[in-house]
Order: structure tokens, then sequence, then C-alpha cells
């Protein structure tokens, strides 16, 4: 009998080679913005806008507005009262206490004079650079349909998110990067996942891809060892064939198309992309700044100083999240706010600011728009009386935005007096969106995409405003 001989693909390997040589560099990819070239190509936008670049700062869980940029004295003077107004206060079934004031002391900052909580005192240097919107409002108490709204203007899953509609919109102008990324923090994702980050209904190519701040940015992105660039690249010819034949049987399906592209994408960010995360190769100077050298601000600098290399080469939007997992792991501070705010504030304020400072440094500020805030608020009463805790509230909060076509240095809005509801200049979160896309230079009542008989918009079927307060 003659000697088996192994069949070998048109590159020369078997196919067990082919395929664990393949496999062993690109099936682990986590990959998501990966579509056709052409269709992440930039876009002209609706209108001239300076913001070429937005980042998204989000704070995971909820951070208090009674305790960040929204003071209220008149929480000092009824400190330890029932709270008797009208406003919905308590979810879940969590207790409810007594009206709590603040422990952190706000201070007027800059010319503007812009009250900002001691929790911040390094962001604070740039307080006339901030647009603190303190009428924010959502639709929902709960943290997966809070995220969901914020990142795609819908409680409910499966709506593109807002890096979605910039990257169909506008595209990237640098083929070798995602055009939308995300890091999370090292804690855990928030709750939703992937949902928060999702391209819905439009074609898998808008996802974001979820890098890694640490060590290579997605997993095995590195060249398999012993692998030459020419035998790489045969096979991934090899592999685009067969999956292109199997397209042509399955013509709408978004995913495999996206991932036919994945392997190309990931073959040119083999260097591109590790160049970016390559933070160790920065001056003593940077990595002090951005807090690389002290445990606490150490991962989220990284993000930061991430952030800003992606932005350099030219990386449509970053989402960069504050807290993971579950209560006190993200800014969730029923049990405790205050220990809660001092430890994630303490973590991002340093970070931030840096990314502010070298943005400004590079010229890079008047091009990117730069947006804080998390999917709700908290209560002003305290979570159980005694208790140093705060519940849920989507009735009114704070958000910020800086940078690019942001008129800096002041307040939009305002709570109650006590800081539960809304109740001047109210801006719901799909008022947000439709600024950030403004910002971006884009309509959003002209952004739409086809699904399901109608023209589906970020900003849904309502009628909602750019707020023009904050525009210079």
């Amino acid at each position: 009998m003659s000697r088996f001989i192994p069949n070998r693909t048109p590159c020369g390997q078997t196919r067990r080679e082919f395929l664990w040589q393949v496999g062993g560099g690109f099936t682990g990819l986590a990959l998501a913005d990966l579509m056709a070239t052409d269709a992440l190509a930039e876009k002209r936008s609706h209108f001239a806008a300076k913001a070429k670049h937005c980042v998204f700062l989000f704070m995971n869980g909820g951070p208090s507005q009674v305790d960040t940029f929204d003071p209220k004295p008149m929480l000092t003077k009824f400190h330890g009262k029932p709270y008797t107004g009208d406003a919905k206060v308590g979810s879940n079934g969590r207790a409810v206490g007594h009206l709590m004031q603040s422990p952190f002391e706000f201070t007027r900052h800059g010319q503007s004079g812009l009250e900002i909580s001691s929790l911040f005192p390094h962001t604070a240097r740039f307080a006339d650079d901030l647009c603190v919107i303190r009428s924010m409002h959502a639709d929902t108490a709960a943290h997966a349909s809070g995220c969901l709204q914020m990142n795609t203007g819908s409680i409910f899953i499966g709506k593109p998110s807002l890096g979605s509609w910039l990257s169909y919109g506008l595209g990237t102008t640098n083929q070798n990067l995602p055009g939308f990324v995300v890091m999370t923090d090292p804690r855990g994702g928030p709750i939703g996942s992937a949902s928060n980050w999702t391209a819905g209904y439009m074609p898998a190519a808008y996802q974001g891809t979820l890098f890694r701040s640490g060590g290579s940015p997605l997993l095995d992105l590195a060249t398999p060892e012993g692998t030459s660039d020419r035998t790489q690249r045969r096979s991934l010819d090899l592999l685009k064939s067969l999956n292109e034949e199997h397209l042509k049987l399955h013509p709408e399906e978004t995913e495999l198309m996206a991932r036919i592209e994945s392997y190309e994408l990931a073959y040119r960010m083999q260097t591109e992309a590790m160049s970016v995360v390559d933070v160790d190769s920065e001056d003593a100077a940077t990595r002090e700044m951005y807090g690389l050298n002290d445990k606490r601000t150490a991962d989220f600098g990284r993000k930061c100083l991430i952030t800003r290399k992606l932005i350099e080469k030219g990386v449509r939007f970053i989402q960069l999240y504050s807290g993971g997992g579950h209560i006190e792991d993200t800014w969730d501070g029923h049990n405790d706010c205050i220990t809660n705010h001092t430890l994630h504030a303490g973590e991002t304020d340093k970070p931030i600011a840096a990314l502010i400072a070298d943005l400004k440094r590079t010229g890079l500020w008047e091009e990117t728009l730069l947006v804080w805030g998390g999917e709700f608020g908290r209560t002003p009463t305290s979570e159980g009386v005694g208790k140093p805790g705060r519940d849920h509230d989507w009735h009114g909060f704070s958000m910020w935005m800086a940078g690019a076509g942001v008129k800096g240095g002041q307040a939009i809005g305002a709570t109650d007096e006590l800081g539960f509801k809304a109740v001047e200049d109210r801006c719901h979160v799909s008022d947000l969106h439709a600024t950030i896309l403004h910002l971006m230079g884009v309509n959003h009542q002209r952004l739409s995409f086809p699904h399901q008989g109608l023209n589906q918009r970020l900003t849904g079927v309502e009628e909602r405003r750019v707020v023009t307060k904050a525009l210079i």
C-alpha cells in the first residue's frame, strides 16, 4: 500500500498546518470594527465641524450629581431631615433615608468660577474648558437599560451604539486601526457587556472593537512564531478567497463579511496597534503626568494615554469605562457613596486632566470632543437612615462636555433646590446625543439607517434638540 501523503493547500501547507498557523494568529481576535474597507472609508459630514474625534469617559454605575458638579446648599440646610417632596425616591425596594448633604467641598475654579467638588482637584484646573449640563434626565432606573440608553439611545437591546452611528456616518481616517475602540475596566465590563458597543441592526463593520489596556491590545494579534510575512500573506489570501466563495451563497451575512475583513484589518494592525499601546516608550514626565507610576491611577491613566495615541492615528470614537462589575466596583455607591466616589474619582481625575493637558499640548484639543458621565445620577437622600449610601436617580443628574466646539466655563440647566429632578433647560439623553452628533458635523435628523421599513435614527422618532447653549 502506498504511503499516505497529506493534501496540501495552494500555499504549500497541509490543511492542519494552515489551520494551526491561521488559528494561532487570528481566530481568537475579538475585532468588531470589521467589514469591507469601503464601508469604513472617510465620509463627508453634513456640515463643517471642529470635532473630528470623540472620547466618551463613561463613569459606569452612576456618579452622584450632588457630590460632583451640582452643589446644593439647601441639602446642607436640611441635612438629616426626611424628604417630603413628590420626586420618586428609591429603586428595587431599597431603603429610603433622609436628606444627606455632600461630604465634599465645592469650590469655584477658573475665571468662570465654575463650582466643582473636591473629588476632582486635577480636572478642576480646566474648569474654564468644561461645559457642565446639570439638567440631564433618562428613562430608567436600572443599570443595564440605563447604560444601553446612554450608549444607544434606547433602553432595549439591539440598537446601534453612538460610536457605531459615528462610524457609519463619518467613517475613519485610518484603515489600519478600528474606527471605534472600547476599553473597559479590569474589574469587569458594564452590565449588558457588548450590547453597549454593538452595531445593532447595522452591518457588523460598525461595532466597537474591544482593546485591552495592557500587553497586546487584542489577543493573538502577534504573528505566529516561525511564520514569515510571505507565508502569512499567502495564507490570508487563500482564506479570503474561500470565505468570499462562501459569502456568495450568503450575501446578507454581515457577520461573515466582517469576519473576512477582520483578518485583513488584523494583519494591518499588527504593527500599528502594537505601537499605540506601547506606553513604556513614553518619557518619565509623561508617565508621571498620567499617573502610570501610581497603582491607583495606573490602569485608567494607561487607557487615557492610549486614547491620545489613538486620536493621533485618526481613530474616530473612543470609549473608556471607569468601574466594572457591580456595586462598589463601579460608581454605584449604594452602600457608601463617600468611600465609593473617593475611590473612583481618585482613579480617574489625574488621568483625565493629563489627557486634557496632552491634547492641548499636541494641538489635538481643537478637534477632539470629550464627554464625561454615567448612565444616571444618585439621590440626594441616603439609602437608609444614617447610612452613607445613595440610590439611583434618573430624574436629574450631571454630565460635562469639553473640547472642540464646546463653550466651556459654564453650567447649563438646573435641578431643583435639593437635586432630585431636572427643572430648568432639561436635557434628555437623546438631546445629548443630538448635540454630540452636531459637534461632529452630523445632523441627527438626517443620519438614518433603513431597518424594518423605517429610517431609524440614534435620537429616535421623538422631537429632540441640540443643546445650543453648549456650543461656541
